[in-house]
């Protein structure tokens, strides 16, 4: 976990060091997401390769979708609320 938040302070200052080369910045995008859609595939790959998840996909896939839509419902009920508090201006 040290590790993690050791490479994110750093992230973050060479970001800080960095926030005025926009070409650099356009770059760095692309590769990040070149990176997100590689670990997707090789997370698909771990998945796919693992007999236990497969089998029990049905039982998974009900959990997953419960879930999302508690998570979905309870950030919009938030997101309402805080709206609401903070931000909407009194008539």
């Amino acid at each position: 976990m040290l590790t993690v938040l050791a490479l994110m302070t750093a992230g973050v200052i060479l970001g800080f060091l960095l926030r005025d080369k926009c070409k650099i910045i356009k770059h760095i995008d692309k590769l990040i997401n070149i990176a997100i859609y590689l670990l997707l595939f090789l997370l698909g790959i771990s998945v796919g390769t693992n007999r236990t998840i497969i089998n029990h996909l049905d039982k998974l896939g009900a959990e997953a979708l419960v879930l999302s839509i508690g998570a979905v419902a309870g950030s919009v009920t938030l997101a309402f609320f805080t709206y609401k508090y903070f931000f909407k201006q009194e008539e």
